[in-house]
């Protein structure tokens, strides 16, 4: 039952495998207790989608195109969408869980749910319940009792490093294989995770809280110094 009390929940399905969108969309329509009014190929059409279809409950893919699932996420809060979100995506990882719950997904499960799981994940969602996979809400009951380094995310933390190293956004985002756009979420999320307000505060803050230190040498895989990058 959806929460205007009979009619049926409409979704809009967010992902870029066409087999996927279509398959869910299949499964919903067989139970007249949900309607599909949309399919998204990528996160920046879903933020549009939703604007225009005002769904209940937005099934978000994480990893897309273009716009990632996590910055669509975080469009929708600040655009002012009444949708509730709920994540699934086949990566349950601290970089995906955290950023995509504190942007403001209402839920998070796994495509491995089974069919039934995923009809009620809706439905609380759309009832303004938070929903989490067995797998994921152990993650973050685990984060919460061993909060110590774990402050920020793996992402966040590369993210850091390189703006550390005195890399643009744009830089970033090359050597990471993300969008600028999820640079910035990320910047954001660091920055209200060390309360800070601007790139060479949370540098600062990084140092004071020992999440960064200073290289005598560099090692692989990790952000070089300043004088590694290339001039802008």
């Amino acid at each position: 039952m959806s929460p205007a009390g009979g009619a049926p929940i409409t979704l809009l399905i967010a992902d870029d495998h066409p087999v996927v969108r279509d398959g869910l969309s299949g499964m919903f329509a067989a139970d007249p207790a949900f309607e599909v009014v949309g399919q998204a190929a990528d996160g920046a059409e879903a933020v549009r989608m939703a604007g225009s279809l005002r769904p209940d409950v937005v099934l978000m893919d994480l990893r897309m195109p273009g716009m990632d699932g996590v910055t669509a996420i975080a469009e929708l809060a600040r655009t002012g969408s009444t949708a509730r979100v709920l994540v699934l995506t086949t990566y349950d990882s601290d970089s995906y869980v955290l950023p995509a719950i504190e942007a403001g997904a209402t839920g998070y499960l796994l495509k491995d749910a089974p069919r039934d799981e995923l009809l009620r994940a809706v439905r609380a969602a759309a009832n303004r319940e938070a929903v989490l996979s067995p797998a994921v809400a152990a993650r973050l009951m685990n984060r919460v009792r061993s909060p110590g380094p774990g402050l920020l995310s793996r992402r966040e933390s590369e993210v850091l490093k390189w703006v550390a190293a005195g890399a643009t956004n744009r830089e970033v985002a090359a050597r990471l294989l993300i969008s600028e756009a999820t640079v910035k979420t990320h910047l954001l999320n660091v920055y209200g995770k060390l309360g800070v307000s601007d790139r060479a505060a949370a540098v600062a803050e990084g140092f004071n809280r020992g999440l960064l230190t200073p290289r005598k040498s560099p090692h692989r895989g990790d952000p070089p110094g300043p004088q590694a990058l290339p001039p802008r």
